[in-house]
C-alpha cells in the first residue's frame, strides 16, 4: 500500500523549498531517537521496523496523490513532475526490533537526497514510536509476569484497526504467549487465544446454564468466566458444578475459569481452595481486568493464584508515549558529512550533532551490558580500553576493561534496495528477551531505575561544544559588531 502521502504537510512545503533552491540533489543525515524512557522506566525496546521498510518499498507518489496535490493549490508545476519520478535510492540504518535502547541513542539514521529525506519524517516516526511504546509496555509488563503467561487482550482499546493489529505483533516481540486479536493470529501467525464475555453469562437466565452450552459448543476450551455475578458463591461453584455433570463423565479436561472484577489475589486464593476441595487440583485461573506492571508485582507478592494473565489495555492503549524525534544531523559536501546542530535553551533539546554511530559494552565476565557510547562514524572504537565519560558532567567517567563491543546499527537499504531481512516473531521474541537479560536488574526494575550510562566520545563532545559555542557567542557577536 501507498502510504507516501501519509506526511505532515510542512515536509512537502519544506520539500519544495529545497527543490525551487536547487538543493534536491544535496544528501541529507536524520536520526531518529528519543529523550526520556516511558514509564519513568529505566529503558525502552525499539519496534516499527516491519512499518518502517514497507513504507520506504513503496515510497512513491502516484497519479492520484499527485493530482490531489495539484488540486491544493500549494505546489508549483515543477516540483510536482520532479515527485512523479521520486524513488528512495539513500540509505537507512537502524537497531532491530526488539533491541534495548535509551534516550539520545541514534536508533534510526537516514541518509538521503534533501526533498525524500525531509518527506519521510512522519511516517517513520509514526511507526517508531508505536511500536516502540507497544513492545516496551509488553516487556515490562511479561517481565514482571515471570514465568506466568501473558496474553495480548488490546484490540478492543487500541487506536483503531490498523493499531490494534501492529499491537498484537510489537505485544509479542515484547513476551506475550499470544493474542485476541484474531486477524493478527492469522497475519503473523501467533497464537489466537480468549475465552467468553460476560454477555454469554447475561444473555441466559442461569448461568450454569451458559456454563454448560458454551462447554458443549467449546469442550477444548473450557475456561468459565466466574465474575458477571458473585466469584465465589456463583461463578465458581456453577463452573465445577458443570465440570462434574458434563466435563469429567465425558472425559473432557476442566481446562480453567477467568476472573475478571474483584480483588484478584483474594478471589483467586479462594477460588483455588474451591477448585482444589473438588478435585479440580489441575484447572487453571486466569485474571485480568486492567493490569500493569505494578499491579502484576503486587499480585505476585500477595500470593494470588494465577496461571496466566489477560493484559489489554495497558499494552495496546497505554496512554504513555516514547516521543521519538527525527533531526537533521548532517549535509554532504564533496561526499563528506558536514555536521548540524539544533541548538535550545532547553538543553534536552538541543541535538548531538554528526554522522553517527553507537556502541554498546559488554562484560566479558558476566556478560551484562556497561554502557554505551555514541560517536563519530568514522571513528573507531577500541576493543582493548575505554573510558566513558558523562555528555556534560565530564568528571563522571567509568573506565572499562574486559569487554566486547557492538556497533548497535544494521543496515536496511542500501543505495535504495533493501539489504536486511526481518528475523521471524519468535526470533525477535527470543532476541527482545536476550536483550533484557543482556541488562543489570538494577537497569529494568520498574521503580527507580538506575540510569544506564550513555556518552559521548571525546571528539563528538568536542564537536557538539564547539558548535554550540559557535551557533550562541560567536555568530551573536558578529551580528552585534
Amino acid at each position: 500500500m501507498n502510504h507516501t502521502l501519509m506526511t505532515d504537510f510542512y515536509e512537502l512545503t519544506m520539500a519544495q523549498t529545497y527543490f525551487l533552491e536547487g538543493k534536491q540533489k544535496e544528501i541529507f543525515y536524520f536520526d531518529i531517537f528519543f529523550r526520556k524512557n516511558p514509564f519513568n522506566g529505566g529503558y525502552t525496546v525499539s519496534g516499527g521496523l516491519d512499518e518502517i521498510i514497507e513504507y520506504i518499498k513503496n515510497f512513491h507518489f502516484g497519479e492520484e496523490e499527485i493530482n490531489y496535490l495539484r488540486e491544493l493549490g500549494t505546489f508549483k508545476e515543477s516540483f510536482l513532475e520532479y515527485l512523479k519520478n521520486l524513488r528512495f535510492t539513500g540509505n537507512i540504518y537502524a537497531v532491530p526490533d526488539g533491541t534495548i535502547i535509551f534516550p539520545n541513542e541514534p536508533v534510526i539514521t537516514v541518509k538521503a537526497d534533501a526533498v525524500t529525506a525531509q518527506i519521510l519524517e512522519t511516517a517513520m516516526l509514526a511507526a517508531f514510536n508505536h511500536g516502540s511504546l507497544v513492545t516496551t509496555a509488553a516487556k515490562r509488563i511479561t517481565s514482571e509476569a515471570k514465568n506466568i503467561p501473558v496474553m495480548e487482550f488490546g484490540a478492543r482499546r487500541a487506536r483503531g484497526i490498523d493499531s490494534a493489529i501492529e499491537a498484537s505483533k510489537y505485544a509479542f516481540i515484547g513476551g506475550c504467549c499470544g493474542t485476541s486479536n484474531t486477524y493478527a493470529g492469522m497475519k503473523y501467525h501467533i497464537p489466537a487465544l480468549g475465552t467468553m464475555a460476560h454477555s454469554l453469562v447475561t444473555e441466559c437466565e442461569d448461568e450454569y446454564e451458559a456454563f454448560l452450552g458454551y462447554a458443549k459448543s467449546n469442550p477444548d476450551n473450557c475456561v468459565f468466566l466466574v465474575d458477571t455475578y458473585d466469584t465465589l458463591r456463583s461463578g465458581v461453584p456453577n463452573a465445577i458444578r458443570v465440570a462434574n455433570d458434563y466435563l469429567k463423565p465425558n472425559g473432557i479436561p476442566f481446562k480453567g475459569i477467568r476472573i475478571d472484577s474483584g480483588d484478584l489475589a483474594y478471589l483467586s486464593k479462594e477460588a483455588r481452595k474451591l477448585l482444589d476441595q473438588a478435585g479440580y487440583t489441575d484447572t487453571k485461573i486466569c485474571l485480568s481486568n486492567s493490569l500493569e506492571e505494578y499491579m502484576i508485582r503486587d499480585l505476585q507478592e500477595q500470593g494470588a493464584c494465577m496461571d496466566s494473565l489477560g493484559v489489554g489495555d495497558n499494552i495496546a492503549a497505554s496512554l504513555e508515549r516514547v516521543g521519538g524525534v527525527y533531526k537533521l544531523v548532517a549535509t554532504e559536501e564533496n561526499k563528506e558529512p558536514i555536521p548540524r546542530i539544533k541548538v535550545s535553551d532547553d538543553s534536552i533539546k538541543t541535538t548531538n550533532p554528526g554522522y553517527k554511530k553507537f556502541y554498546r559494552f559488554y562484560s566479558k565476565e558476566t556478560g551484562f551490558a556497561l554502557g554505551d557510547v555514541i560517536a563519530l562514524a568514522q571513528e573507531e572504537i577500541s576493543k582493548e580500553e575505554y573510558t566513558l565519560v558523562h555528555p556534560t558532567e565530564t568528571w563522571k567517567t567509568t573506565h572499562l576493561t574486559n569487554y566486547e563491543v557492538r556497533e548497535m546499527q544494521v543496515p536496511i537499504f542500501q543505495a535504495g534496495v533493501l539489504v536486511y531481512s526481518q528475523p521471524s516473531l519468535k526470533e525477535r521474541q527470543a532476541y527482545c528477551e536476550k536483550e533484557y537479560q543482556s541488562m543489570y536488574p538494577e537497569v529494568t526494575r520498574i521503580r527507580s531505575p538506575h540510569i544506564y550510562y550513555v556518552d559521548l566520545s571525546d571528539a563528538l563532545r568536542n564537536l557538539k561544544n564547539n558548535l554550540i559555542k559557535y551557533h550562541t557567542i560567536e555568530r551573536k557577536g558578529k551580528k552585534n559588531v
